[in-house]
């Protein structure tokens, strides 16, 4: 099939919620994917960072393929051989303790919001005021359902969507001030991005995060990560909060987990998951022995192939040659974020969309942001050879300065 006639295929079938390059992708291998043209792409995105091994990792691809042949699908009435490992190694990893297996980022960030109100009832005795106030952060994204909505600090998100689940209040990002002006026993979490990705990758600051831990202890509030795009060995950590000395009570996690098959986890403490009973949770597809046996291997893949060593020398590699371009280029405002979790923000919206658009003709896939932001979400396989390859488009077309480019990346994102 060509791209249009996929294109109008898709006009007359699909609900209009993307704004698609004119690209149509075959396959994959390594950190490159190939269009129906045969055209290479060195992908800087990695499928909005689910594609942490990038394209056909052998690892992966076996174990989908042993996997498949036995059991893709049961129930969470029966048991399974992986879930319980998977679990495991997780809250090895985390250093929490327990874990519910979901299907998407977005329903774990709902459960996680469940299991906070869940805890603060089942912990309110005597009569103490009671706890259910979220606060969560300007500029922050959680997902599009209403519940994640409703903890989103973006109105371009909420907006349509209006009235969302009462009870939210959004504190200013890293506004220490504002964080404790806005806390009260009343609280029952605080809810927050280690670093805000789709608000243009801005990482929590050690003093905020430090201080919500130390305010949600003094009341029996919750601290509530969402690592669904920064955790998982994105950092070059296995969590970013590891950044921090900072252990959170809840924490979500996605995207790369089953390295492109569906799968989402709550991680969690033994405190908030005894107040958990069955029937009050639960979902269909999360946590099936197809995805958790993947996850496992993806897991393994990580440590046998020391891939967050890779991250951190990479990612620090790359962060410092972002910031030679920005001493070189005017255009370049800042120039942050953690491991291959990185962004350059530009001064002009239609800057940033110029680039986007012109680093696609030219075989290179990153998105925006935030507007003005560009970002890289690149697999953890990369080398320096890659980020030179990025670096010297970026220089190039930085050069020549902005020209029209269509469409809005930011438009396409999704959980």
């Amino acid at each position: 099939m060509s791209v249009k006639s996929v294109k109008k295929s898709e006009a007359g079938v699909l609900v209009s919620t993307y704004e698609r390059y004119p690209v149509l992708m075959k396959r994959g291998r390594g950190v490159y994917l190939y269009d129906s043209d045969n055209k290479r792409y060195l992908d800087f995105l990695s499928g909005i960072g689910v594609n942490a091994l990038g394209y056909s990792h052998p690892a992966i691809t076996r174990a989908i393929a042993q996997q498949s042949r036995k059991l893709i699908h049961t129930s969470n009435l029966f048991f399974h051989d992986y879930q319980s490992e998977l679990a495991k190694q997780l809250a090895e990893i985390s250093g929490l303790d327990r874990a519910f297996f979901s299907n998407s980022g977005t329903e774990a960030w709902e459960g996680a919001l469940k299991f906070a109100r869940a805890y603060a009832q089942a912990t309110n005795f005597n009569g103490h005021e009671a706890k259910w106030r979220v606060l969560a952060m300007d500029n922050s994204f959680h997902g599009r359902t209403f519940g994640a909505l409703a903890t989103t600090g973006q109105e371009k998100y909420r907006k349509p969507f209006l009235p969302l689940m009462p009870g939210v209040e959004f504190v200013t990002f890293n506004d220490v001030a504002d964080l404790k002006k806005k806390f009260d026993g009343t609280v029952c979490a605080v809810a927050l991005e280690i670093i805000q990705g789709e608000g243009g990758v801005q990482p929590v600051t050690e003093e905020f995060l430090k201080t919500a831990r130390k305010l949600t202890k003094q009341t029996g509030a919750l601290l509530l990560a969402d690592e669904i795009q920064s955790g998982l060995g994105r950092t070059g950590k296995y969590f970013a909060y590891q950044q921090f000395g900072v252990v959170p009570d809840i924490v979500t996690v996605a995207k790369p987990l089953a390295a492109g098959i569906p799968l989402g986890a709550i991680l969690t403490t033994d405190a908030v998951a005894n107040v958990i009973h069955p029937g009050m949770h639960g979902t269909t597809f999360g946590g099936g022995p197809l995805a958790c046996a993947v996850a496992l291997e993806f897991l393994a893949t990580l440590k046998r192939e020391k891939l967050l060593k890779n991250v951190e020398q990479v990612g620090n590699y790359f962060q410092k040659e972002l910031s030679k371009l920005q001493k070189k280029h005017d255009s370049i405002v800042t120039v942050r974020g953690i491991g291959l979790m990185l962004a350059a923000e530009l001064d002009s919206a239609d800057l940033a969309k110029s680039v986007v658009s012109t680093m696609l003709e030219r075989g290179i896939i990153i998105n925006r942001t935030h507007e003005k932001v560009l970002r890289f979400l690149p697999p953890y396989i990369i080398t320096k050879s890659h980020v030179d390859t990025v670096v010297r488009a970026l220089d190039s077309i930085l050069s020549k300065g902005p020209r029209n480019a269509t469409p809005d990346s930011n438009q396409r994102r999704t959980r």
